[in-house]
């Protein structure tokens, strides 16, 4: 599945914008306070409000009302993704519109819909649509032969403040929600922490992905070492090309039943402790065993992987995100490093401009000029740091 737009209103500094034909690795450039990192919360938002509920989602926000874009003309956020999934052997384009009001009691959902076309022609059809709670569902949804008044609604309630997709797509009889719901559970937004990373480790609990955090990076390694060992040695390998003395890391379970990652230095005989290793070392392994997953997510959101780390190590790292994205993992980067952007083709690179309170997106794609001068062999990130991204001058 693969996100085709994104449509906001009233999300903190978005107040309205469409992002459309979004491609498979996105990078997004923008001064401090334009709202990147508000964008990646998008994701982030509806992912907490699938675990318990819009109530919570917002509480950790600071509520309605620090969400709800100020001074704006509706009381209402609305957020809507296109994305493209198969459906009966047929790749569709579907749309999921939430829309989030507030009453005296607290926020609800005013309105929850998941749409697409059954056939080539018409007007999509809704197989979700709730209003408050209230709601129905198609349950044969693949069901393409029969015409629309024949398919099955099956009526549901669920609580205002919760999502429909998360009680009905829990089912396999509705079909779109439960892949929605699918998507949204395997998101990672990336909030990664050195220090969580670093340390002595429980031996047991998830291991076949990096946490957000990346506090389960010495499971993580663990877990890749032991059964997708050809990916570890080419995390390995390329350690060893990127990071200067390291020829080996190996993750060890101690005495005490604990687990670590060591770290060899060439010079030396005896292996280092991750706590007595630099911060890039442990990133930039971290950030492999993130983009070697032999499982990619459908969605990995990073935001300014360049720091801790060289600059001369950007071109490889900006293509190791693309080559994620290749292996079926849609990839959303923000960044302030010109020497990632020069890794970059201009289809992949949006900026953000922020004025009297909110936030417009620019494609590099749709500025002319920009455009000419990477035809003729310029490179984003020199351009960007002569203030060719209007509204985004890095000086």
């Amino acid at each position: 599945m693969k996100i085709e737009s994104i449509r906001l209103k009233n999300f903190k500094s978005f107040r309205d914008i469409y992002l459309q034909d979004i491609p498979s690795f996105l990078v997004i450039v923008g001064a401090n306070g334009t709202g990147k990192s508000t964008l990646f919360d998008v994701f982030g938002f509806l992912h907490d409000c699938l675990k318990s509920n819009v109530r919570q989602a917002l509480d950790k926000r600071g509520r309605f009302k620090e969400v709800l874009s100020r001074e704006c003309d509706s009381h209402t956020i609305k957020i809507e993704i296109q994305y493209r999934m198969e459906i009966a052997e047929v790749e569709r384009l579907v749309t999921y519109s939430l829309e989030i009001s507030e009453q005296q009691n607290g926020p609800y959902v005013s309105r929850e819909i998941l749409r697409y076309k059954r056939g080539a022609y018409g007007s999509p059809f809704h197989f979700l649509d709730f209003t408050n709670g209230d709601g129905y569902a198609i349950t044969n949804e693949e069901d393409f032969n029969k015409a629309d008044e024949e398919l099955k609604r099956e009526n549901q309630k669920v609580a205002p403040d919760t999502l429909a997709i998360k009680g009905l797509g829990q089912f396999e009889r509705f079909k779109a929600a439960n892949a929605f719901r699918q998507l949204i559970e395997s998101w990672h937004v990336s909030d990664f922490h050195i220090n969580s990373a670093r340390g002595r480790k429980q031996a047991s609990g998830d291991s076949e992905h990096l946490s957000e955090s990346g506090e389960n990076l010495p499971l993580v390694a663990q877990y890749l070492h032991e059964q997708h060992s050809a990916t570890f040695d080419r995390i390995l390998k390329t350690m060893t090309m990127r990071v200067p003395g390291i020829s080996f890391v190996e993750p060890k379970l101690m005495d005490d039943g604990y687990l670590t990652l060591k770290f060899q230095d060439g010079s030396f005989k005896t292996p280092f402790l991750d706590r007595y290793v630099s911060d890039g070392t442990i990133k930039m392994f971290a950030y492999l065993v993130m983009l070697y997953d032999p499982k990619p997510h459908p969605l990995l959101c990073v935001e300014e992987p360049e720091n801790q780390l060289y600059p001369k190590l950007m071109t490889e790292l900006a293509e190791e995100f693309r080559l994620y994205a290749k292996n079926g993992g849609q990839v959303f980067v923000s960044t302030h490093s010109p020497d990632f952007l020069n890794a970059l083709e201009l289809d992949e690179v949006c900026w953000l401009i922020k004025e009297k309170g909110n936030t417009t997106v620019k494609r590099a794609r749709d500025d002319k000029q920009i455009s000419a001068y990477m035809a003729d062999g310029d490179k984003m990130g020199y351009l960007w740091k002569q203030g060719f991204f209007i509204g985004a001058d890095p000086e």
